[in-house]
């Protein structure tokens, strides 16, 4: 036996074993993460997109089916919820602030959602997609488990969904440093919150890496983005009818 095929049959063992690719996945954002830090931080390097490539890339170049992948990747997903859970013990030791920003919390909020999804709608009109394809990119920006959970409410298609949300993610997390710097937004309140808004979990990971306060108001945007979403299209979607 040589060693190209004792090589062979040790892929062939491993790809079955789940902690194989629980490992794949976690290496691939290590290395996403060494890139972003030897780059000096730069938004535009992304760990996540770049971990998302290498991942993707093997099971496309091996021929790997997702659900196999998903079965070791599956322990990660699991953790998402207690993640996000955890958020609110910061958000609650922050809660006089948070009570003092009330207002503009709210106003931000509801303007923001709104815009969100009106110039998705609008510009997918003027494009001429698909309905269907329509519905599935207009909860784009709350976070993933939520929009796939709006999409499947309005016959939207879940899956993509989740595709175009993580997309955003990644796109507004890039981005937002570059604009809010433009726009010359220092408040730390101000720049957690849009960035939240506009690229939820990532977004949300990005900011509390960066500054403390940004993250607990990106994680306050993240959750109340949520509630008000769920709540907006649907009135949305009959008022279109």
């Amino acid at each position: 036996m040589n060693s190209v095929e004792t090589l062979y049959r040790i892929w062939v063992y491993l790809q079955t074993e789940p902690l194989f690719w629980l490992t794949i996945t976690i290496g691939a954002f290590l290395v996403g993460d060494y890139l972003y830090k030897k780059s000096n931080i730069n938004p535009l390097v992304n760990p996540v997109a770049i971990s998302i490539l290498i991942v993707s890339g093997i099971l496309i170049i091996f021929d790997i089916e997702y659900e196999r992948y998903f079965n070791g990747a599956q322990f990660i997903h699991f953790l998402l919820g207690p993640a996000t859970v955890a958020l609110a013990i910061p958000i609650y030791n922050q809660i006089k602030l948070i009570q003092k920003e009330a207002l503009s919390i709210t106003i931000t909020l509801l303007v923001g959602s709104l815009f969100a999804i009106f110039i998705t709608y609008y510009l997918a009109k003027s494009f001429g997609l698909d309905e269907q394809l329509i519905l599935s990119m207009l909860p784009r920006s709350v976070t993933a488990p939520i929009a796939m959970g709006i999409s499947e409410l309005i016959d939207g298609l879940p899956s993509l969904t989740a595709i175009i949300t993580i997309a955003t993610g990644i796109i507004g997390a890039s981005l937002s440093t570059f604009v809010l710097d433009f726009m010359k937004v220092k408040d730390m309140t101000a720049r957690g919150f849009a960035i939240g808004l506009t690229s939820h979990g990532i977004g949300t990971a990005r900011a509390m890496s960066r500054n403390k306060t940004a993250g607990i108001f990106s994680a306050l945007a993240l959750a109340l983005s949520g509630v008000a979403v769920s709540i907006i299209i649907p009135i949305v979607i009959n008022i279109f009818n």
